[in-house]
């Protein structure tokens, strides 16, 4: 099976877990919630699927996992689109969420995503040792949350009004935070449910997320917004340092492509069982959208 091919028969077991789990909810906030959760690359929830695989885990178990971190990466979206933030109309070729229902709305799906998450993570389902299921809370939480991806918002939207622009070093720390916390965590998981070391995994997801930063940053200077499914430009509209704006794009694109190969050859003690990982990073950095 190609990776292209591995890619849809996750995003599809994805949807479906998701469509499944999200069931129980209903009312505005429930519609609004499944709505939040369809689409998008799944890049999260296929991290999880394939670290989890190097170790022979169920795939029941890690669909679970995948769909966890797929719903905090959708009320992280929420959130981040409403006005009092970023500000957006469009997501995944979409109206957002509060421009489909209203903020109210918007502000409760993404609260209800963030609940239902640890609600399955914390279920005997994902795993049956309650020492496995408290650590995925555990780091979930620590990832997500005030040290970690909330504190990369926090950055991001200080520095918008900041008196000086970010420097470099600032930016790698933001994204580290904002964007690389959540690509992490699915990638520890996977070692988490195995019960095995997760070292050589996260090594490979610190690089891939600076990576996917970049690529982000160079989409939103050449990308098209049809295809992207959300405004570009806006960085360089706001004036928001940026890994292009501070190194130029040739030499963003060299740095993220370095980073490919460092977050490679983090995967070597895994051997060919880590193709498809190593598929992911090339992945992250020559995407379109």
């Amino acid at each position: 099976m190609t990776f292209q091919d591995r890619l849809r028969t996750a995003q599809d077991d994805i949807q479906n877990t998701l469509t499944d789990l999200l069931a129980a909810f209903d009312g505005p906030v429930g519609d609004a919630m499944r709505y939040a959760c369809t689409g998008g690359k799944r890049l999260r929830g296929f991290l999880a699927l394939e670290t989890s695989a190097l170790f022979d885990v169920p795939r029941p178990r890690a669909l679970r996992v995948a769909a966890a971190i797929e719903a905090v990466h959708a009320y992280s979206l929420i959130h981040d689109d409403l006005p009092c933030m970023d500000d957006d109309d469009m997501r995944r070729g979409h109206p957002t969420v509060h421009r489909r229902w209203d903020d109210a709305t918007a502000v409760l799906a993404g609260d209800a995503l963030q609940s239902a998450a640890f609600e399955w993570l914390a279920d005997v389902a994902t795993h049956d040792d309650a020492g496995v299921r408290a650590d995925l809370v555990l780091t979930l939480a620590r990832n997500a949350g005030a040290a970690g991806m909330v504190r990369g918002q926090a950055l991001d939207i200080a520095a918008e009004t900041a008196a000086t622009a970010l420097s470099l070093d600032q930016i790698i720390e933001l994204q580290r935070l904002k964007t690389g916390c959540l690509l992490e965590w699915p990638c520890r998981a996977g070692a988490l449910l195995a019960q095995a070391n997760p070292a050589p995994l996260l090594a490979y997801a610190a690089d891939l997320g600076l990576a996917f930063q970049i690529a982000d940053d160079l989409l939103d200077v050449e990308g098209d917004a049809e295809i992207v499914g959300k405004a570009v430009g806006k960085d360089a509209g706001a004036g928001k340092a940026t890994f292009v704006s501070l190194m130029g794009a040739d030499a963003a694109r060299t740095r993220a492509d370095n980073l490919v190969k460092s977050a490679q050859g983090s995967l070597l003690p895994f051997g060919d069982r880590a193709d498809t990982l190593a598929a992911v990073a090339r992945y992250v950095v020559t995407r379109d959208k």
